[in-house]
């Protein structure tokens, strides 16, 4: 019978409807009396009915409507007020099961409520004296729910005509609610829709379309359970103290009129970044409605509208006035950390087929297309400043370039180290370094005398996580000349803190080598200028995380320019006839050291013999000495004929730059991004026993983690799932503890965010 209704069904119909009836599909009407009853027509004739409270009888009819294929699941969805994934569950249920498997299991408390009288006293004093919720929790033996509901913090619910809980806001839950259980047995009052639909926002992107709606939509967010990406709302106190929208906002004013604005853009990349997927491809990879729902939009803005807005900023040309804009927040957010700071240029090597200007790429070791980029991190490593550095540039030109810009992001007088590594090595920079009322630290490059066993000591200092460092050191002052520039003839004068160490491997044993560092502090304990400068390897640190999680060496955009023609390069033939001038003084020396090895037997005849050397016998000798340096003065004049730089037009001229603007944002996007995360690991410790080796995995499980999303009366509520392991979720609890002190909002709103993680399931 069901077989042929679902025949007849698929014919063209006659929309035949009761009054007052609500349509589900043509045809097909619902019909919905005052005390919860309710009436399925199909063609004006009645077909399922069920009495107000009978909610197995609902279910049935809307799971007949669909088997009889009357109407899709989706419309059913809709008209019963259901999510479609219940629709189907309900279905598994009826064939599993029958019409018992439809019946609701009863909500509310199992049990009498554990919140009694003088518990909810001890509970009202400990929250005078000033302890967390979670603290709270603890020391009573209840969950923070509870203690939220003897604390008065929970809202009221009104009841909806069908008895359901309704949310806070006043608005009815849906009959299939979902119902959560604390830690302690009770179950949670709330009731809230599994991923419901997100808002209609259909009006708004009609009005975008037109130009009429404004730079974007407001963020607007439904109430519901379950939410996946819930967990990267986390993030937002940590985004808001990196300063990034604020500075966008300081850089460019606004974007153009559409539905996403600037703060929607830079919040979807800097999700995307969190996520694991940083590309503008990334977000081929996460749904836009699961990204949408945690930006309070309908849909997240997928590919073409993500590249098409990095366009749009990229054409103001202001990225590097976004990077120092960022820079100045970071300084002000973290004065501390600002004592030291730490400069080394980075090689993002190129692999597509345009002609890039080669360089040597450390981690590859040898030279590559690539483009240089010179970054600054504090003294924890994290990133401060990059730019892009020019072709060919050595570090040492770089960090003479980034002084005054490091000035205006330290502040005038600030006392600052400037540490690098032998890249930089330039005595005259390094005079440079000390006028800009900078000091230095640095490793001291090329050969050194030996300083004298006597000198050296032991040197013992504390680093910033307490443990004790001990050094073999000695401590000597040193003068260097400057050869080249302006300030040729001039010397400097540095403090020098050699550091002895076992030789290298297959050296004899017990022998040692001595590494010289230059510093021009005074203050410094000898051990700290060793730890300090070791120090710079938190920012290798970072390039290789970045490179990992941040995709810090992705080509953002595959735009390229002609690079300059008139800019001078090195001349590849001058180092070719520099090799030849280095093979004839290698074969010169050979010359004579032969010529040598065979006097001492031409002046000692045999015994008895007269000792003589004729003029044909010297000159036999000296003939191919004299040979190996013609052929020496020959290639060094070549070579000085060779000039050591050409144009690049001559050289190569289809030599182009990879695009630097948009790569300079999404550099500024993602250093925000990684300073928020590496903000919430350090806010792990303390809390969480192997944070220093697990704080930032967790960090990277707790935002990509469900949860649910409750905007209320001036607040957003972001409640968690739980984690991985009962020590995590604990470790989740305390950091939502510490993220609600700062009272933050999420961007566009005045919605103050609140953090809560669910009891892990089987903690007592």
């Amino acid at each position: 019978m069901g077989w042929m209704m679902g025949r007849m069904l698929t014919q063209p119909v006659l929309a035949l409807l009761p009054e007052g009836a609500a349509e589900i599909a043509p045809g097909v009407g619902i019909v919905t009396g005052t005390g919860g009853g309710g009436l399925v027509t199909v063609q004006g004739l009645a077909t399922f009915a069920w009495d107000g409270g009978d909610e197995a009888g609902r279910r049935l009819a809307a799971v007949q409507l669909v088997r009889l294929r009357a109407a899709s699941q989706g419309q059913v969805a809709a008209a019963f007020g259901v999510d479609p994934a219940t629709v189907w569950r309900w279905d598994r249920a009826l064939a599993g099961g029958g019409v018992a498997a439809l019946v609701p299991a009863r909500r509310g408390p199992k049990g009498a409520s554990k919140l009694t009288a003088p518990l909810i006293a001890r509970i009202a004093g400990l929250d005078a004296g000033g302890k967390t919720l979670a603290q709270i929790a603890a020391a009573t033996g209840v969950s923070t729910f509870s203690v939220r509901s003897a604390l008065g913090r929970v809202a009221a619910r009104e009841q909806d005509p069908a008895g359901g809980g309704a949310l806070g806001g006043g608005q009815p839950a849906q009959p299939d609610a979902l119902s959560e259980q604390d830690e302690d047995g009770e179950q949670q009052e709330e009731r809230l829709l599994v991923l419901p639909d997100p808002l209609s926002r259909d009006a708004e992107r009609a009005l975008a379309r037109f130009g009429l709606l404004g730079e974007g939509a407001e963020p607007v967010f439904a109430p519901g359970a379950r939410y996946p990406l819930a967990g990267l709302l986390l993030a937002l106190p940590a985004l808001e103290a990196t300063g990034l929208i604020g500075a966008a906002r300081e850089v460019y004013g606004r974007l153009k009129n559409g539905y996403y604005g600037l703060a929607a853009t830079l919040l979807t990349l800097v999700f995307l970044a969190l996520a694991g997927e940083p590309r503008a491809e990334g977000a081929t990879r996460i749904p836009p409605a699961a990204l949408g729902r945690v930006l309070g939009l309908d849909r997240a803005p997928e590919v073409k509208t993500i590249r098409r807005k990095l366009g749009e900023l990229a054409a103001a040309g202001k990225a590097r006035e976004l990077v120092m804009a960022l820079a100045r927040r970071h300084a002000a957010a973290k004065p501390d950390a600002l004592g030291f700071l730490y400069a080394d240029g980075h090689a993002r090597a190129y692999y597509g087929t345009r002609r890039v200007q080669k360089t040597h790429v450390a981690r590859l070791k040898f030279p590559a297309p690539a483009t240089m980029e010179t970054w600054v991190t504090d003294s924890g490593g994290d990133p401060v400043l990059m730019v892009v550095a020019e072709p060919s540039e050595s570090l040492a030109a770089e960090i003479k370039r980034l002084l005054p810009q490091l000035r205006q992001v330290v502040g005038e007088g600030r006392e600052v180290t400037v540490c690098f590594d032998r890249g930089g090595w330039s005595p005259a920079v390094f005079a440079d370094i000390i006028e800009a009322g900078f000091d230095l630290l640095t490793w001291r490059k090329g050969p050194a005398p030996d300083v004298p066993a006597a000198k050296f000591t032991t040197v013992t200092c504390t680093d910033d996580r307490g443990r004790q460092r001990e050094y073999d050191l000695a401590d000597t002052p040193v003068e260097l000349p400057i050869t080249d520039g302006p300030r040729k003839g001039e010397t400097v004068s540095l403090r020098q803190v050699t550091r002895r160490v076992p030789a290298r491997r297959g050296a004899t044993a017990g022998a040692t080598r001595q590494i010289h560092a230059l510093a021009t502090r005074k203050d410094l304990n000898a051990a700290e200028v060793c730890w300090r400068l070791s120090g710079r390897w938190r920012e290798e640190n970072y390039f290789r995380y970045a490179r990992t999680w941040f995709a810090l060496d992705a080509l953002d955009s595959h735009a390229a320019s002609p690079d300059d023609p008139g800019r001078l390069v090195p001349n590849p033939a001058k180092k070719a006839a520099a090799a030849q001038v280095r093979r004839a003084e290698t074969l010169a020396a050979a010359a004579e050291a032969e010529r040598d090895a065979r006097l001492p037997g031409l002046r000692s005849p045999a015994p008895g013999q007269a000792s003589y050397l004729t003029n044909e016998m010297i000159n036999a000798l000296n003939a191919p000495v004299e040979a190996a340096y013609r052929e020496l003065a020959a290639a060094e004049e070549a070579a000085a004929a060779f000039p050591a730089r050409v144009r690049l037009g001559d050289l190569a001229p289809d030599m182009v730059r990879l695009e630097a603007e948009v790569k300079q944002i999404t550099h500024a996007i993602r250093m925000a991004a990684y300073n928020a995360e590496t903000a919430l690991a350090a806010a792990l410790d303390g809390h969480y026993s192997r944070a220093r080796d697990e704080a930032y995995a967790l960090v990277r499980e707790a935002l990509l983690t469900s949860g649910d999303i409750i905007p209320g009366d001036g607040e957003l509520l972001v409640r968690l799932d739980p984690l991985t392991a009962p020590r995590r979720t604990n470790a989740l609890a305390a950091l939502c503890d510490l993220l609600n002190q700062p009272q933050a909002r999420y961007p566009g709103t005045d919605l103050v965010l609140r953090y809560e993680a669910k009891p892990h399931p089987g903690l007592a």
